[in-house]
């Protein structure tokens, strides 16, 4: 077989690989703990499945326009008018196979040979990749621990070349859960202001997944006069625990919109009738369950993040949102294993972790920044408490 080159221009997702093989050990019979992937352990609330059932039972079973049905994209408007501030007529509305397909399908959209995507570090492993497929040169910008891992205005403008293109922001964020407050973003915008060129596409996928009274805003909402420029991506995998349903949506300029189904009309078509019919349900039904993940989450959160800043050489920041932390391990690095073997990375570690702990972490540098590593405790506190238990066990053995 002769595969073709742009394939040299990707690499399978690094988080996927971490929960395939902590399957792979589990299925050895292995007590292996998985914390790589980002999935609520939740189901789906039973009005969204009863919706999908009843959708089923009405022959709801063929295709649909590709952008979505009318149902649903009023649900979406309603959504984003409702939680954002934000008017989106029906045909600046988009809904695909999960928000990540929305994200591909744009940067195919828009993208030239050589443009610039800038992308904060850590990000999530999916942006430089999608922008590398598409031809375009991804721009990492390494963001500090100190600010919380966000994206500084100072550090945009030094970023930002005549070939950029897109800015990528996702808050809160996958891998560190870092959130930007309206001020930030007000900062950041101050920037995009002066370089019209810059697009911005705001990931909001983990809007709904905030603590300790965090106001989640997105930047089109914070200032108007990007709006015009600016695509607002979300999705029901997280917050509705949907990641299986493949269903994400986005709003934006007609224009954009219009480019991002012509993609899609010839790649999936309409998502998955279905999974619109159950998305229009959680859109316009009951909410207050969030409220009872989300204390959930919380609670998750701080039992990780004390563990690991109760284990020498381990430093964990409280992120604002999402269901990750992102502690640094430096303070173990070039100590020894039992084995004599020197961790001299953060992938050493998390193989560590692996092997000797059974606990399933992903390497920083996944996510464009070494020294770091990168837990999801969307799982019960039971496994959690198990999990930073065998990790301070197996750190305290590096001498």
């Amino acid at each position: 077989m002769f595969l073709a080159a742009r394939l040299n221009l990707v690499k399978p997702s690094p988080t996927l690989a971490v929960t395939a093989k902590a399957a792979e050990l589990k299925a050895a019979g292995k007590d292996v703990i998985a914390l790589g992937a980002g999935e609520p352990d939740f189901d789906t609330p039973d009005h969204i499945k009863d919706a999908a059932i009843a959708a089923i039972k009405r022959g709801e079973t063929k295709y649909t326009p590709v952008a979505g049905t009318p149902a649903l994209k009023k649900a979406i408007s309603d959504k984003f008018k409702r939680e954002n501030g934000l008017d989106y007529a029906p045909n600046q509305i988009i809904a695909g196979c999960g928000a990540k397909q929305i994200i591909f399908n744009v940067m195919l959209a828009t993208l030239n040979a050589g443009d610039e995507v800038i992308i904060p570090a850590p990000y999530w492993v999916s942006y430089p990749d999608m922008a590398l497929f598409a031809e375009g040169s991804p721009v990492a910008v390494s963001c500090a621990e100190k600010d919380g891992f966000k994206l500084r205005p100072e550090a945009l403008e030094k970023a930002i070349t005549p070939k950029t293109k897109w800015l990528i922001l996702n808050s809160p964020s996958n891998p560190t859960g870092g959130a930007y407050t309206a001020k930030e973003l007000r900062a950041l915008a101050d920037v995009l202001l002066k370089h019209p060129q810059v697009w911005i596409l705001s990931d909001d996928i983990y809007e709904h997944l905030s603590y300790d009274g965090f106001q989640f805003s997105t930047i089109a909402q914070i200032e108007p006069k990007l709006y015009e420029r600016t695509l607002t991506v979300n999705g029901m995998s997280k917050a509705y625990a949907m990641t299986g349903w493949r269903l994400g949506y986005a709003g934006g300029p007609k224009a954009l919109i219009t480019a991002i189904a012509d993609i899609q009309s010839q790649s999936t078509s309409n998502p998955c009738s279905i999974s619109q019919a159950a998305a229009v349900a959680a859109l316009n039904g009951p909410q207050e369950f969030l409220q009872d993940w989300k204390k959930s989450f919380a609670a998750r959160r701080n039992l990780v993040v004390d563990s690991l800043n109760a284990i020498p050489g381990l430093h964990c920041l409280k992120p604002e949102g999402a269901f990750y932390v992102f502690p640094s391990m430096k303070g173990l690095l070039h100590k020894k294993t039992p084995q004599g073997k020197a961790i001299t990375s953060c992938t050493e570690f998390c193989n560590y972790l692996l092997e000797e702990a059974l606990v399933a972490v992903v390497a920083g540098s996944a996510f464009g920044m070494g020294g770091y590593f990168r837990i999801s405790y969307a799982t019960s506190e039971t496994l959690l408490t198990e999990a930073m238990a065998r990790i301070k066990r197996v750190c305290g053995e590096l001498t």
